[in-house]
């Protein structure tokens, strides 16, 4: 008889144990997925792949070992608690190691309130198949694409169960459905190339493939006949595509691991005001449909709805309960993990608060400047702050889009670029990370 992932879990447990263990939990991940790649007319490729994967965390004392397997015989999980526990005994002793006290973990939740999964059923290969082509044709339909390097459409589903020795108990599913298309306009070293995709997890809210290939038509003979800006100190606007890498440099500098660790840019700014006082980052782990949506946490504590940046000032950071203890404070509900990791502090679903002009009014107020489509590369200090990327874009001139460059590099300080950010008000909502176009004056501009 096939066991489900609680009961995987719950024998995980006892056989920890029963092999010596003072404390331990227990995960299971179990899914499917299905992917589907076009080229030229015909499948290019096509995957499916379903499993289980097992996770057991002990605890000796103040040691903890981890071990993972895709095995799910009741001997070979024996084996796996009798391994976890001898290597428990030799780790090093910490502190901070331990599962949560019972009082602090989540006792209820609304999984239909969360709408994690379609009930919908998975697609046909065949389905997959025909969004990927229709993708396709769509980009090659757009005058100037000499070919569509890829078009795929994939579906997954996935279900994740947790169990602890300190009662916690409880799991979720979820799902996904994409479609991606990426276009190649123009021929030889002019050659240029540009995507477009969506990802959601009910297959009502996904956007048409032939939407999706047009997109990326567009986009790629946009960047035809593209050149080097001059060298300067000018504005960039941050296109909404990528905008939000910007505001995942601030929160990898709140996460609580580096704060404990002290390799931190923002490791001294809590209380201090960090975004321009209009502007607030609220994290909301209760969206609807969102992928970044769960109701507790990799410990099996209780997500909250917070403000990490609260009229542009720093208000916490970012815990798990290792970091929280570390720092003498409380978990956020923000341990993420693998089958085979410890638990890590990470954040949910993101959302800076938008303004009210459009990129267009944007461009307008830039005068002259750098509007950046994508980046490559990155040199981010974690200490510092500094920040340097190549960029691709528009060049602005006269408030107006003159014509597109690349092979340039932006770069300044996080601290300034943040402090003066203007944002635009065309985020896209159903993202787990909601932010919009961004302004950021004064950079330094490396081209010609």
């Amino acid at each position: 008889m096939t066991q489900t992932p609680e009961t995987l879990c719950n024998a995980l447990i006892d056989a920890a144990l029963k092999a010596g263990a003072d404390a331990a939990d227990a995960m299971a991940a179990e899914g499917s997925s299905l992917s589907i790649e076009v080229r030229q007319g015909t499948l290019e490729h096509a995957e499916r792949s379903e499993g289980t994967d097992l996770g057991l965390r002990v605890f000796v004392g103040q040691r903890q070992a981890t071990v993972s397997t895709s095995d799910m015989r009741p001997d070979t999980m024996t084996a796996m608690a009798e391994r976890a526990v001898a290597m428990a005994r030799e780790a090093p002793e910490d502190p901070y190691a331990g599962l949560a006290d019972p009082s602090q973990l989540a006792q209820s939740w609304d999984l239909e309130a969360l709408e994690l999964f379609d009930p919908t059923g998975e697609p046909a290969p065949g389905v997959l198949q025909e969004d990927a082509l229709k993708a396709e044709a769509s980009g090659l339909a757009v005058d100037g694409v000499t070919q569509v390097q890829s078009a795929a459409a994939g579906y997954g589903s996935h279900s994740v169960f947790l169990a602890a020795t300190n009662g916690f108990s409880g799991g979720y599913k979820r799902t996904s459905r994409s479609v991606s298309c990426t276009a190649i306009a123009g021929v030889g070293t002019g050659m240029e190339r540009d995507y477009d995709g969506d990802v959601r997890t009910f297959q009502a809210d996904l956007r048409s493939a032939e939407e999706i290939g047009q997109q990326a038509g567009e986009r790629a003979i946009s960047r035809l006949n593209a050149r080097r800006p001059k060298t300067g100190s000018y504005p960039v606007l941050f296109d909404e595509r990528i905008s939000s890498s910007l505001i995942g440099h601030l929160l990898a500098a709140v996460n609580g691991a580096s704060i404990a660790r002290g390799s931190s840019w923002l490791k001294d700014a809590m209380g201090e005001q960090i975004l321009p006082s209009s502007l607030s980052v609220i994290e909301d782990p209760f969206r609807p449909r969102i992928s970044g949506s769960r109701p507790f946490d990799g410990e099996g504590l209780p997500t909250q709805k917070r403000a990490i940046i609260d009229a542009g000032t720093l208000t916490g950071w970012t815990l798990d309960l290792a970091s929280a203890r570390k720092l003498g404070l409380s978990s956020t509900g923000n341990a993420a993990r693998g089958v085979g990791s410890v638990p890590s502090p990470s954040q949910w679903n993101i959302a800076l608060t938008q303004g009210d002009k459009t990129p267009g009014d944007l461009i307008a107020d830039m005068g002259t400047g750098l509007l950046v489509t994508s980046m490559i590369g990155s040199t981010i200090n974690p200490n510092t702050g500094d920040y340097s990327r190549g960029a691709a874009g528009f060049w602005i001139e006269n408030g107006e889009i003159a014509y597109p460059v690349n092979e340039c590099t932006i770069a300044g300080k996080l601290r300034d670029m943040l402090r003066s950010i203007v944002p635009a008000n065309d985020a896209r909502t159903h993202l787990s990370r909601v932010v919009p176009s961004m302004l950021v004056e004064g950079m330094t501009l490396a081209g010609n």
